[in-house]
């Protein structure tokens, strides 16, 4: 019987309503404790204290690179395959993109990054394709031996860890930026969180947040601000958000651990078939799967097959370089041509029960 099977799913915790309504009603929806809460909570996660949440994960990268220091012409090293979410803001920012190329994992290309460095280079950018992660070590040795800051855009990586390290710690970076977008594994409706490396960047980000205003500062006049030594940004989370947040985090836990499940079984049963190429997995880092990537053969007539069947399956993004607005930015990138022909992604969430999967295993199994 044919099914419907979508490519994603809103994750929303049945426990939330109360809590929700009392924040609703509190007479505080700002910033406020529930922020401060939600701060803690994600700072045992990626054990790191230098937690900044933001009104969006792409406002965490606009303030990621203003802590590097990147203005008008400077030179920025990024992936093409990601959303443009992780682009525009360097265009915002008036950085000039310098493509990297892209690895058969679909991350960034550690080689590449090291051949594109410039003086002009301010930082490099990389995302962690689907939940695994880049080749950090490496990356991070490059950019410290130039002195270049490292961004993660860790929007598709919350659970992920690498060598035994949460994804969100900075060990191997200096910034990474994290999106509780609708579809993520931890939403909070809309918004993200910056972690930094440094206790400096952390307090500068803190102030830049929201307009650049000491908040903790004591005053006569709470309406009156103190002097102001730096314009900021209107950045920060509200506490309806960071509920939502706090009332989804035990879910997402539990959502990850059925989206590796559900891997762990594609890829045991799709490890022999003609015309699908699976990538090789590090034992060392941890991937949380919010996306299943493969390459396939006759991509066109795959995805017509599966849609056929019930079964939504996609690229999820367009790569960048495509696009007029980074029409500075195109140079040739092998790598990245050698996967756009076969990279699909297929459902692999929370929703996708033993069944669903086991019929999406039996349709693919069957041939386009």
């Amino acid at each position: 019987m044919k099914r419907n099977i979508p490519m994603f799913k809103v994750a929303m915790s049945p426990e939330i309503d109360d809590e929700l309504i009392r924040v609703m009603h509190s007479g505080w929806i700002g910033q406020g404790p529930a922020v401060n809460e939600f701060e803690k909570e994600l700072a045992e996660v990626f054990a790191n204290d230098k937690v900044l949440t933001l009104s969006s994960g792409t406002h965490g990268l606009s303030l990621a690179l203003r802590l590097a220091g990147v203005d008008r012409g400077d030179e920025v090293i990024s992936t093409p395959l990601t959303c443009t979410a992780t682009n525009m803001p360097i265009l915002q920012a008036g950085g000039q993109i310098v493509w990297a190329d892209v690895k058969k994992d679909f991350n960034i290309d550690p080689k590449s990054i090291n051949v594109n460095v410039t003086a002009k280079t301010k930082a490099v950018v990389v995302v962690h394709w689907g939940g695994y992660p880049c080749d950090m070590e490496e990356i991070y040795s490059i950019c410290k031996y130039h002195n270049i800051p490292v961004i993660e855009d860790c929007a598709h990586a919350y659970g992920s860890s690498y060598k035994g390290y949460p994804i969100g710690d900075c060990h191997y970076s200096n910034y990474a930026m994290f999106s509780f977008q609708a579809i993520k594994h931890l939403t909070s409706v809309d918004g993200g969180a910056l972690c930094c490396r440094s206790k400096e960047d952390y307090k500068r980000g803190k102030l830049l947040r929201w307009y650049g205003i000491d908040r903790e500062s004591p005053r006569t006049d709470f309406r009156c601000e103190a002097d102001i030594a730096e314009w900021g940004y209107k950045f920060h989370m509200n506490d309806v958000c960071a509920t939502v947040g706090l009332s989804n985090m035990e879910l997402a836990e539990k959502n990850i651990n059925i989206s590796t499940q559900n891997a762990s079984y594609y890829e045991k049963e799709f490890s022999d078939i003609d015309g699908i190429e699976l990538t090789q997995m590090d034992k060392n880092r941890k991937h949380s799967y919010w996306l299943f990537t493969m390459l396939v053969d006759r991509r066109s007539e795959f995805t017509y097959m599966m849609g056929s069947k019930g079964i939504a399956v996609s690229r999820v993004h367009e790569r960048n370089d495509k696009h007029t607005c980074f029409l500075r930015s195109r140079r040739e990138l092998p790598g990245l041509e050698s996967i756009m022909e076969k990279m699909i992604c297929i459902p692999v969430g929370w929703w996708v029960t033993p069944e669903d999967r086991q019929y999406i295993v039996e349709c693919i199994k069957g041939g386009w």
